[in-house]
């Protein structure tokens, strides 16, 4: 290929697959262990993300309550 050349999508698609095995060539299976601490880390998440959404709903009704 020449340099300032873009790369053919069959170029594309190779170094995808390619890149891609690397990946699953790593990966591993995570123990019991890990996946309850990836469960219980994402599910704190999920609870802090809803508590700011409703402490912003709640202060929102609040502002509009007091300029209506």
């Amino acid at each position: 290929m020449e340099q300032g050349q873009k790369p053919s999508i069959k170029t594309k698609i190779t170094s995808f697959i390619v890149q891609s095995k690397r990946v699953w060539h790593v990966l591993k299976k995570p123990t019991g262990e890990e996946f309850k601490a990836i469960a219980k880390v994402s599910a704190l998440g999920v609870l802090i993300i809803g508590a700011i959404g409703f402490l912003i709903a709640i202060s929102i009704k609040m502002i509009s309550n007091i300029f209506s």
